[in-house]
């Protein structure tokens, strides 16, 4: 068993997933080391966070909210457990399966919540706020399970060994990532005959090397079946991820081990699916930055440095690939002389360099603090954050270590950005700093960028604590004039109180007035709230029917109201789909009848839908499961 635990730590150190994948879709259950190492790592006294309902709303469009709502009410939550930190549920869908829905959380609050079901739209899905609904309003139903460290506690070595071999049977390539983890554990060294081993190097890369050719195997396979999406970036980009967390231990000889194996395997396979398009833009942005890092972590001689050199300019040529950055790190390392003048505190208006600035200077420095944080080297980090014209990272260190009057002086001058002033208003929270990371917060909301609705909410969120409603009220107005939504009408009425009349009126025209695309459930709800139908209906008027369900709402309302504009736009809809024929779609033509039938009978005009139900019943007489549906009760 404790095998098996120091395999699990060395996989948490390292803050990947499984280097593997599962041929799967979105039922089928996956490995993924992220999710076990929530639950290994799990505090067992750790209490569900306290999460209101207005902080969903934020995380979700209004449709997701009500559907989630519909969910819960339903009863569609099955089986909430919660392992440490980690929350899981089923929650019944339009599949055969259960979703399944994965909530991770910290003393500070929610981390990440993520389920298995194909949305992928703006904010949390349903079955995520279904879930979440349970949290708030019936946390008592969580049923407490143990953490995965509790469960290995209960067998002794010949139990876990028979474990291990069960799970290797259901997911047959976990074989690979343990036989890498088992090479980690027992540091062997393995030459590579093309690349000298570096000093202090305990990680075998063969492993590495077949994990990414079978990733290529696998492209080659998905290519020959006719596939053309790119199957293969993002599992490599995981791969290179392994490589980072051994550089962000400290560990960059490992780090460079891995990349010499990934980088090696790439430049010498990638022919094979070059010929069916495939780029490799992708992954060689991501090996110049993992690169880069990994040797301004680690300690090389002189010989090591040329070794490293050589091969990738070779790997360069035959990949037509572009190293400059890492070419650039390997030349500069930590001794170049500009360089070392910064870090001293002598700034020049060159920064860090003596010739011109290259394009890759700004990716070039950010990872250069990275590593300055992660080495606690504060002033050094703060000296090239400036040199290097890094304000957010200026500014926010300067926020994280309590300089707060001078990161607010300086914030005078050098802040241009909402996500500067976004970046620096948390830090200076973080510190309890609350009034200034206000100040700060407010002036972020003048300046240009593209995170004005987060910030929007954020500030009017911490100006509601501090007390001050003004400028909860503005902050959220600035919000809702980039991204309109009906939960921050909502709320700016409760903010403004005496004065909604007044603040109403500017919002609706800034409603009316707002083009961007996806905001037309937010204008309807906001309409229909307002009773302001023919404002809906000029909405409405101009969607597809793949907006049905927001058209049938806005029709429900217009019936009463104008159902001579239901009686047109319904029929057009209708008929549209009845006379394209396809059987398989005449259920949503009836439902577009319905809405017929219901303006005419409000008009008083029965005799005028029966005429024309009619009409269609001798137009469409062969289409069986139409005449079917047209003679139902509820359509007479």
């Amino acid at each position: 068993m404790n095998g098996v635990l120091r395999w699990m730590n060395q996989s948490l150190i390292s803050n990947s997933q499984f280097p593997i994948t599962l041929q799967h879709h979105r039922l089928t259950p996956k490995l993924d080391l992220g999710f076990i190492q929530r639950i290994y790592t799990g505090d067992r006294s750790m209490s569900i966070p306290q999460i209101t309902e207005f902080t969903i709303r934020r995380h979700a469009n209004t449709k997701s909210f009500q559907r989630g709502e519909a969910y819960y009410e339903a009863g569609a939550v099955h089986t909430v457990t919660q392992r440490g930190h980690l929350l899981q549920a089923e929650v019944a869908g339009t599949e055969a399966r259960p979703y399944h829905v994965n909530l991770s959380f910290d003393s500070s609050g929610l981390t990440s919540a993520n389920c298995t079901c194909a949305y992928n739209f703006d904010g949390w899905c349903k079955h995520i706020i279904a879930t979440m609904l349970v949290c708030v309003r019936d946390s008592e139903s969580i049923e407490q399970r143990p953490t995965l460290e509790q469960l290995l506690n209960r067998l002794d070595n010949i139990q876990t060994q028979r474990l291990l071999q069960e799970l290797v049977k259901e997911y047959p390539l976990l074989i690979e990532a343990i036989d890498r983890h088992v090479g980690w554990m027992t540091n062997p060294i393995v030459e590579q005959t093309s690349i000298k081993p570096l000093r202090h190097r305990s990680i075998d890369p063969a492993p590495f090397r077949r994990q990414v050719r079978q990733i290529i195997r696998d492209a080659v396979r998905y290519f020959e079946e006719g596939g053309e999406e790119d199957p293969i970036a993002e599992e490599l980009v995981s791969v290179v991820q392994t490589a980072v967390a051994f550089s962000e231990r400290g560990e960059g000889e490992n780090a460079i081990a891995i990349l010499e194996a990934i980088t090696f395997t790439c430049v010498e396979n990638w022919d094979d699916i070059a010929d069916y398009g495939a780029e490799n833009d992708e992954i060689v942005g991501e090996l110049n930055e993992a690169w880069c890092e990994a040797i301004l972590t680690a300690e090389l001689t002189p010989e090591e440095k040329v070794d490293i050199q050589i091969n990738l300019e070779a790997w360069q040529d035959e990949w037509n690939a572009d190293f400059g950055l890492v070419m650039e790190a390997l030349r500069q390392g930590w001794d170049y002389p500009p360089l070392v003048q910064v870090l001293q505190g002598n700034i020049t208006e060159r920064g860090a360099w003596e010739e011109d600035v290259p394009d890759y200077a700004d990716d070039l420095a950010l990872i250069r603090l990275k590593i300055l944080e992660r080495q606690e080297r504060y002033q050094e980090y703060l000296y090239l954050a400036e040199a290097e014209g890094q304000t957010q990272q200026y500014l926010t260190m300067l926020g994280r270590l309590g300089r707060v009057e001078e990161a607010v002086d300086a914030a005078q001058t050098q802040m241009n950005s909402i996500e500067e002033a976004f970046a620096l208003a948390k830090a200076l929270s973080e510190q309890g700093a609350l009034q200034q990371s206000l100040d700060i917060a407010q002036s972020g909301l003048n300046l240009p960028g593209n995170c004005q609705y987060e910030l929007g909410i954020w500030t009017s969120d911490l100006a509601v604590e501090l007390g001050n409603s003004e400028a909860a009220l503005l902050a959220i107005k600035a919000a809702f004039q980039v991204k309109p939504s009906f939960v921050d009408y909502e709320k700016m009425a409760e903010l403004a109180g005496e004065n909604w009349e007044t603040v109403k009126t500017d919002l609706l025209r800034i409603i009316r007035t707002y083009s961007g695309w996806g905001t037309e459930s937010a204008k309807v709800d906001i309409f229909l709230h307002e009773g302001l139908i023919d404002d809906a209906i000029a909405i409405a008027s101009e969607l597809s029917s793949y907006y049905s369900e927001l058209i049938h709402r806005v029709m429900n309302a217009a019936i009463p109201h104008n159902p001579t504009w239901v009686i047109a736009n319904a029929r057009r809809r209708a008929e549209k789909i009845m006379d394209g024929g396809k059987a398989e779609y005449y259920y949503y033509a009836v439902e577009w009848l319905k809405k017929v039938r219901a303006a005419y009978l409000e008009s008083g005009k029965k005799a005028d839908w029966l005429s024309y139900r009619e009409s269609l019943m001798q137009t469409h007489a062969r289409k069986r499961k139409l005449m079917g549906m047209l003679q139902q009760k509820d359509m007479e």
